[in-house]
């Protein structure tokens, strides 16, 4: 078996003290990616070897220097930033977005960045899987996802709208964190829509990923390494409004749901609100009508540099009136408040984080339908790798916590990940 990589707690630990080498941990992380990433095609651009020694000294904060991958939709000073599309120049970014200004205050190495699928929408970008050869690494944040998959880097970031965040963690078999709603900056990334937009983190590992917010926030949210003792409250939805489970959806719920039981948590049977569904529509008129403003130049000066998909969803999007707008905000609203009273009954929700292992091929990046209603709720939720599907390919299961509860939704992602994990 091959044995366990350092997470990157220990190794920003090392660095800290000085027993790790920072130099020769970077040129390390070079030939892995001079190795891999031809092949991968995760990363659009990255620095060159000097430049990034270069900077080594000046980097102070937690992450000591650990290099970060920046999905191609935030400006990022040094870097071209294309947005997945030819429309844009390959010229290099006069600032950097708040997010990569964030990463650099924590001390962290903006390596590079990371594909992205057409303006972070559906059109599929290049990138593979590392760990589902064959199949979709998923969309839109495809490149942080196979980054941090293929081991080339430790941390990565990405944007949600919909699912881009917790979708190709699932199917590329690594850590997903989709906060809360306004936890990380968004200015200086293009907006797809600004109700929706959230920034999310990739990492190996629940606890590295909850290390790294904790890093870009301020906020204590990284995980105790001997966590104290708690009965879980786990409530596991028994149908969907969206669709059935799949089979390897259902496999990978009844494995997570055992590891639970055994582990010492109460698995609860529960039936989701009515309103569930109404927030689940209000999530596709809310994305389509901001859309159609925020990719006006594109759209009305050049379709036919467009997509077809993308072209096409937003000239359907154009027919959403401000009052349905308006309707679906305020459903969008009543749906935020009926879901704090509604976590009083279990402390987190596990769900599938797709509906099944990554699709054949590369023609779609699959689909949202199990974390659009999230996004739209702005509740924390985290993808834990460890279930396989029916073909022994990534099955991510959903941890979802209650509004503004990130750390207990760190806590309870990382007890299912241990839970897990075979004796």
């Amino acid at each position: 078996m091959k044995p366990q990589a350092p997470s990157a707690i220990e190794t920003a630990a090392r660095l800290a003290a000085g027993t790790l080498d920072a130099a020769g941990l970077l040129k390390e992380t070079f030939a892995r990616l001079d190795a891999t990433d031809p092949t991968l095609r995760a990363f659009t651009a990255r620095l060159d070897l000097p430049t990034a020694l270069a900077q080594l000294p000046v980097l102070t904060g937690p992450l000591q220097g650990l290099p970060v991958a920046v999905k191609d939709i935030f400006d990022t000073r040094g870097f071209s930033t294309r947005y997945g599309s030819a429309l844009y120049p390959a010229e290099p970014a006069r600032a950097d977005a708040a997010m990569v200004g964030v990463i650099r205050r924590a001390g962290g190495l903006v390596i590079g960045k990371s594909s992205t699928t057409e303006f972070a929408f559906l059109h599929p970008t290049v990138t593979l899987n590392p760990n589902a050869p064959g199949r979709t690494p998923g969309g839109s944040s495809a490149g942080s996802a196979a980054a941090v998959a293929a081991g080339l880097v430790p941390f990565a970031i990405g944007t949600q709208t919909g699912g881009s965040v917790i979708r190709p963690a699932s199917y590329c078999g690594v850590t997903g964190f989709k906060p809360s709603f306004g936890l990380l900056p968004t200015a200086g990334l293009k907006c797809f829509s600004w109700s929706l937009d959230t920034v999310g983190l990739f990492a190996a590992s629940v606890a590295d990923a909850a290390w790294f917010a904790q890093a870009v926030t301020g906020r204590a949210l990284a995980l105790d390494a001997a966590p104290a003792p708690k009965t879980w409250v786990v409530g596991v939805p028994d149908t969907y409004p969206w669709a059935e489970l799949s089979p390897s959806a259902r496999q990978a719920i009844e494995a997570g749901s055992q590891a639970l039981k055994a582990a010492g948590a109460d698995v609860k049977r529960i039936t989701l609100p009515a309103w569930i569904k109404d927030i689940f529509d209000a999530q596709d008129i809310i994305q389509g009508y901001e859309v159609w403003r925020s990719l006006a130049w594109e759209v009305d000066h050049h379709p036919e540099a467009l997509s077809d998909i993308l072209r096409n969803y937003l000239l359907a999007a154009r027919n959403i009136t401000p009052a349905t707008y308006e309707a679906a905000q305020r459903t969008a609203s009543e749906g935020r408040k009926a879901c704090a009273e509604w976590f009083e009954g279990f402390d987190v929700l596990m769900t599938p984080s797709a509906p099944d292992e990554a699709p054949a091929g590369y023609g779609s990046t699959g689909a949202a339908i199990f974390n659009r209603a999230w996004t739209l709720l702005g509740v924390p939720c985290v993808n834990v790798a460890g279930a396989e599907g029916v073909n022994g390919f990534p099955m991510g299961l959903q941890i979802i916590g209650a509004p503004y509860a990130d750390r207990a939704c760190l806590q309870a992602a990382a007890f299912l990940e241990r839970a897990l994990k075979p004796a």
